[in-house]
């Protein structure tokens, strides 16, 4: 059916009903859609972006469940991990100089030096520093002797009882004597006392929560 747009001109807004039937189609048809548009953007709009948000909402909370899910079905390994951990801990604690024996670690260091054949020119405590839980105790050294024998002093350290670390090597050699110089730093270190005690505060405070 062909659309005669003459029925559009001189249209009488106050008097609808007397309306061609075709302008009376076309009428409906764009209200139609004005009335779906509208509705869309103010009712289903809305709606469709809080279901989205629902949506990630719920991916989220299923990660989370998965993840507390998991954390839930290893509770017994990593209480037994915890165990292992805190045996391994107390056991480093006990290769920590305790404070009567920091003085004699001078004396372990130097043995090692000359049983290695070095010669020893300098070795003396450094300030020490202060860190959250424990106390570090440096140690400046300096050694004169061959490349063999430095690596011999090295792993001697490695086998002290107490930890001691070595940091800041410095080799060069003597244009005099033809040796090798190295300087090193030793670091030792000391467990705060009543750290320890903190710690497991701060850990029963953590449960509680």
């Amino acid at each position: 059916m062909k659309l005669d747009l003459s029925q559009f001109n001189d249209l009488d807004m106050e008097n609808i009903g007397d309306w061609p039937a075709q302008v009376k189609t076309v009428f409906a048809v764009i209200l139609a859609i004005l009335v779906f548009v509208g509705g869309y953007y103010f009712f289903v709009d809305d709606a469709w972006s809080s279901y989205e948000a629902e949506q990630r909402k719920e991916a989220q909370l299923r990660q989370d469940f998965t993840a507390k899910y998991q954390l839930a079905a290893n509770l017994e390994l990593y209480r037994k991990q915890l165990v292992e951990m805190e045996a391994q801990f107390a056991e480093l604690l006990k290769m920590l100089p305790s404070q009567n024996e920091m003085p004699g670690l001078l004396d372990d260091l130097t043995f090692v030096a000359t049983d290695s054949g070095l010669k020893i020119r300098s070795i003396d405590w450094d300030a020490e520093i202060q860190r959250e839980f424990y106390i570090e105790y440096p140690i400046r050294m300096s050694v004169e002797g061959g490349y063999h024998q430095l690596g011999q002093m090295v792993s001697g350290v490695a086998e002290l009882p107490r930890i001691v670390s070595l940091h800041d090597f410095v080799i060069k050699r003597e244009e005099s004597s033809g040796q090798l110089l190295m300087e090193v730093l030793a670091k030792t270190y000391r467990f705060k006392e009543g750290a320890d005690a903190a710690a497991g505060k701060d850990k029963a405070k953590g449960k509680a929560k």
